[in-house]
């Protein structure tokens, strides 16, 4: 018994190592696989449907240096956020090595549903710096810097260091000031036509619930993101008349609970908007007003958006556009297929669709088409008109600083502001010639100015 015992073990130990046999066999097999389907086969692989036949060339296809441009290329991330996870792993995961992140924020609880980077244990932390250092220790490979602050304290030289800039920020002003300050790096000879070697590309990226956008930015070539301003409307705000004294919408009375009685409430403390207890207190007082105005729709998700301002998000929309933008940039520095022109929208509300389009380059747009605008403007109107039009008309200006024969007005430094602050009831015949041309800086500008030829009506 004991001899056919340890026979049939010899047998089942000869199966156990033929199986290893078998799956080691098959399991070299899946990795020759993988190597043969990695995407540095793919870049070293020629065709007819590489960047220099499409419709937006960038340059010739050369299998030989294409995968290289890619381990050596340096990549700035805009955003470290939800988009910003997807777009980090991504690139890891497309064999790009030198990335830098850059974020102001901290990490929040209510980011863990989505930023799968963080953890409860980050909580508090710079976003940049907890994304950084977990990419960089799950794969080895990867050289990620950090950097946490506003991108527009970073000095223009710095901005120059890199290959692509990948944007996953959520506001349009910070937006604005990348796309002007990339665009007014580049060089253009006596022709007008701009020199290859100064063009960054830019790659932005956003999302809002189940819709998203990816969309290829070639600074003087292409459309840039000043050019399709008037597709997004103008953040919506609440006079404050309205808040105090007629409120017609459950968005008034939150507006009116935390801007105008919690400070009354509680002049010494900061409102929390991470603090459920503050929040849940947000919410009662909203909901008393609403019920004295016989205003519905008051909830504590309402709450919640409104006093942080917060986008919905969904993780599923972000990876798929943050697929779509390393795709792109993978494309822009291997050449090794045709960049999208210039725009891509995806619609996940009913199910997977997406489509493209060229977005035209605006022929007034004062960022990457450096023509005058001409302005008519009243003589009696106040230089303070002037601006305000600036602010409220279609170039949507914020704090707009105005030079012509003689320093207008400037909004910074501060001494300089308060000299030329009584310029601004002045009326514009005092303070210029009919058609004299005005310089106009701004900050969402970054480093670009307008050129405005005010002539009087």
């Amino acid at each position: 018994m004991k001899r056919e015992a340890d026979e049939l073990n010899e047998m089942d130990n000869h199966k156990v190592d033929e199986r290893k046999k078998q799956h080691g066999s098959q399991d070299q097999t899946a990795g020759e696989k993988r190597k043969r389907n990695d995407l540095e086969t793919i870049l070293s692989r020629g065709g007819d449907f590489t960047s220099e036949y499409g419709a937006l060339p960038m340059g010739e296809h050369d299998p030989s240096t294409a995968a290289s441009k890619i381990l050596d290329a340096k990549v700035l991330v805009v955003g470290a956020g939800g988009l910003g996870c997807e777009l980090l792993k991504d690139l890891a995961c497309s064999g790009f090595r030198n990335i830098d992140v850059i974020d102001l924020d901290t990490i929040d609880v209510t980011n863990l549903n989505r930023q799968f980077l963080f953890r409860q244990k980050d909580v508090g932390s710079a976003k940049s710096e907890v994304a950084a250092r977990f990419i960089n220790e799950r794969c080895p490979w990867m050289n990620v810097k950090a950097h946490m602050g506003k991108i527009q304290d970073k000095p223009l030289e710095w901005y120059k260091g890199f290959d692509v800039i990948i944007s996953g920020l959520d506001n349009v002003e910070a937006r604005r000031w990348l796309n002007g300050t990339v665009v007014g790096f580049v060089e253009v000879d006596e022709d007008g036509d701009p020199d290859p070697e100064t063009i960054i590309p830019i790659i932005d990226g956003g999302t809002e619930g189940f819709r998203g956008q990816a969309r290829v930015i070639l600074p003087r070539i292409t459309s840039c993101f000043e050019c399709s301003l008037d597709a997004f409307p103008p953040q919506r705000t609440f006079p404050m008349c309205t808040i105090a004294e007629t409120p017609r919408l459950p968005e008034h009375c939150i507006s009116y609970a935390f801007m105008l009685q919690w400070p009354k409430e509680f002049p010494e403390k900061k409102l929390d908007k991470d603090s459920p207890t503050d929040m849940q207190w947000v919410y009662e007082r909203a909901k008393e007003r609403a019920e004295k105005y016989n205003i519905k729709g008051v909830t504590y998700m309402l709450t919640m958006g409104v006093v942080k301002n917060i986008i919905p998000a969904v993780a599923s929309t972000n990876a798929v556009v943050a697929a779509a933008c390393v795709n792109e940039c993978v494309k822009l520095l291997s050449f090794a297929s045709q960049t999208l022109n210039t725009y891509m929208m995806y619609m996940g509300t009913e199910g997977v669709y997406s489509h493209t389009f060229v977005y035209e380059r605006k022929e007034e747009c004062p960022v990457c088409q450096s023509k005058s605008r001409n302005v008519k403007m009243d003589k009696t109107a106040t230089l303070n008109e002037l601006i305000q039009s600036l602010v409220d008309g279609d170039l949507r200006l914020k704090k707009p600083s105005l030079v012509g024969t003689n320093t207008l007005y400037m909004q910074k430094p501060p001494a300089l502001e308060a000299m030329t602050r009584s310029n601004l009831d002045k009326k514009l015949e005092e303070l210029m010639a009919s058609g004299e041309e005005i310089t106009v800086t701004d900050e969402v500008l970054g480093g670009r100015s307008i050129s405005l030829i005010v002539e009087f009506a």
